[in-house]
C-alpha cells in the first residue's frame, strides 16, 4: 500500500515536470518519508502536502522539496549545508545525492528534532552527514565554503552570512518573505556578485532565530 502511494507520488511529480533527475528519483524510492514523520501521519506519508513534526515545524511538501533539489542540481561530491533540517528527510535525500565522497551538514535549532533526526539517519548508515545545533541565520562557517545551500524555512531577507559561506560557482535556494513567499535561487558569480531567480507562490514556516 505504502509502496503504491510512493510510486503514485513519483509518477505525479514526473508528470508535472518537477522530477527530472534519475538519481533524485532513486533517492525518493530508497529514502522513506514515513521514517521521518510522526506515527499518527503514516497514512499520509506519500501525500503531496506538508506534515507537522511537532514544535510548530513541518516536513515539507514532497513536490516542493523536489523542486528545490532540482534547482540546486546537486552533484556527487558536493558539500551541502541544509538549514532547518527538521526531522531529516531532506537531509537524507541530500546525503544520497552527494554520495560517500560528499558531505551534508544539517542545521537545526530545536534539540528534540536534532535527536530524532540523528536516530533515523543512523538507520541509513550515512557516515558523511553531520547534524548540528545552531542558528540558521548564521550558517556554519567552520565547514564553509559550500557547493550548495538549501534553506527549509522562510527569512525576511537572505542572510548575508549564508551568502558569504557559498562557494563561487555554488547555488543557494531559500524562501523569502512573509505570508505567501517566493523561493529565491542564487548562483554566486564572484565574491560580491550573484545571479538571482525568483519563483513565487510558496509557503514555509519561519526561520527561527535565537
Amino acid at each position: 500500500m505504502i509502496d503504491d502511494q510512493k510510486e503514485q507520488l513519483i509518477s505525479y511529480m514526473k508528470g508535472r515536470g518537477l522530477l527530472k533527475s534519475p538519481r533524485l528519483e532513486q533517492a525518493l524510492r530508497l529514502i522513506d518519508r514515513q521514517d521521518f514523520i510522526d506515527a499518527t501521519h503514516i497514512d499520509q506519508a506519500y501525500h503531496d502536502h506538508p506534515l507537522s513534526i511537532g514544535f510548530g515545524q513541518t516536513i515539507s511538501q514532497p513536490s516542493t522539496v523536489v523542486f528545490m533539489l532540482e534547482q540546486l542540481d546537486i552533484e556527487i561530491g558536493d558539500k551541502v549545508l541544509d538549514v532547518g533540517s527538521g526531522s531529516g528527510w531532506q537531509t537524507a535525500l541530500l546525503a544520497y545525492l552527494v554520495g560517500d565522497s560528499g558531505k551534508v551538514i544539517g542545521m537545526e535549532i530545536l534539540p528534540e528534532l536534532i535527536r530524532r533526526s540523528k536516530e533515523v539517519l543512523q538507520q541509513y548508515n550515512f557516515d558523511h552527514v553531520q547534524i548540528i545545533h545552531g542558528d540558521g541565520y548564521d550558517g556554519f562557517s567552520l565547514s564553509a565554503p559550500y557547493d550548495k545551500i538549501i534553506v527549509a524555512a522562510a527569512s525576511h531577507e537572505i542572510p548575508t552570512s549564508l551568502m558569504h559561506q557559498l562557494k563561487i560557482g555554488g547555488r543557494m535556494i531559500i524562501p523569502v518573505g512573509q505570508g505567501n513567499q517566493s523561493l529565491v535561487l542564487l548562483e554566486k558569480i564572484s565574491n560580491d556578485r550573484f545571479q538571482k531567480r525568483t519563483f513565487p507562490g510558496f509557503i514555509f514556516v519561519p526561520l527561527v532565530k535565537t
